[in-house]
Formats: C-alpha cells, sequence, structure tokens
C-alpha cells in the first residue's frame, strides 16, 4: 500500500512537513554506498599513496560534514541538531572498491535518513574526487538506506 507524500499539500504545492506535534526519540538511519573501480587504484587507495592525500580521512571527514549540511542541500529539509555522525570506509575486494556505511543520529521530531544517504553520497563524490586522476571510470552505485530506527512510522531494515 502506497502512503500519501508528505511533502506536498492540497494542491500539489510543496512544503516543509509541520512535525511541532510529534514526540521527540532517539532516531537513528544507516545509508551505504559503493565505489567501484581498477584493482590498482584500490591498491593506491589503501596503500595512502593518491597524489590529493589521505583519500579515506577525506572522504570520512567530507561525509560528516555533508550530513551537518543536509538541509541545505535538500530544500525541504528540517535542520537537526545531530547527535552523531559515523562515517565508515571499508575495501571490497570482489567489487573491486570500497564500501561506504554513514550513521547518522538524533534525538528529535523527525528522522535522519537525509542526513545519512547524505554522508554516504558526498564521502562516495569524495573518493572519486581524490581519485579520478587515475581512475576516471569508477562507478558511484548502491547508495541506499540500509536500517532506520525510532520515529512514529517505526523501524525499517532493507531486505527484511
Amino acid at each position: 500500500m502506497a502512503a500519501a507524500l508528505t511533502h506536498l499539500g492540497a494542491q500539489g504545492e510543496a512544503n516543509m512537513v509541520d512535525v511541532g506535534d510529534k514526540a521527540e526519540t532517539t532516531r537513528t538511519a544507516i545509508a551505504e554506498g559503493f565505489v567501484a573501480m581498477q584493482p590498482e587504484t584500490l591498491t593506491m587507495i589503501l596503500a595512502g599513496n593518491a597524489k590529493k592525500g589521505d583519500v579515506l580521512g577525506t572522504a570520512r571527514i567530507a561525509g560528516i560534514m555533508a550530513a551537518k549540511k543536509a538541509h541545505e542541500l535538500i530544500p525541504l529539509c528540517h535542520p537537526l541538531l545531530l547527535t552523531k555522525v559515523s562515517v565508515d570506509i571499508e575495501p571490497d575486494h570482489a567489487l573491486p572498491g570500497l564500501k561506504v556505511t554513514a550513521l547518522a543520529r538524533v534525538t528529535g521530531k523527525t528522522g535522519v535518513e537525509m542526513e545519512a544517504l547524505t554522508a554516504a553520497s558526498v564521502a562516495c563524490l569524495t573518493i572519486y574526487d581524490m581519485a579520478k586522476a587515475v581512475d576516471r571510470a569508477m562507478v558511484i552505485s548502491g547508495i541506499r538506506l540500509v536500517e532506520k530506527t525510532g520515529g512514529k512510522s517505526g523501524d525499517y531494515k532493507a531486505g527484511a
């Protein structure tokens, strides 16, 4: 069953959802994304030999910063006082490439899915930017919400 779109008014106009009457709960969201690359590019990144510097550290910080600015990038997103943002990046030699996992948490009246998705997306984009000089064929894919907890709509787990 399809749920109603909450960001549309009665006439179909875009609007920001009023969360004023919602209960404050702890809400967590986890998102992921992948950057596929040549095996040599992955080796270079893991060895810390990229010309632009520490790819993984820079991507991690970029993702965290992006989560804090999601409301500035996505027009109808509420600004949130995030209590936790983490970005983990691990090699996936089968891809070959990197898997990015972003977690965002808040105690508030609205969810943090957009913050986690923004963190994962920007971390993947940063990896691409820092390694594009040696591998312009990298592919960013699989940006998705993996899990969310808290709030009125309940918990969600991809594939469950």
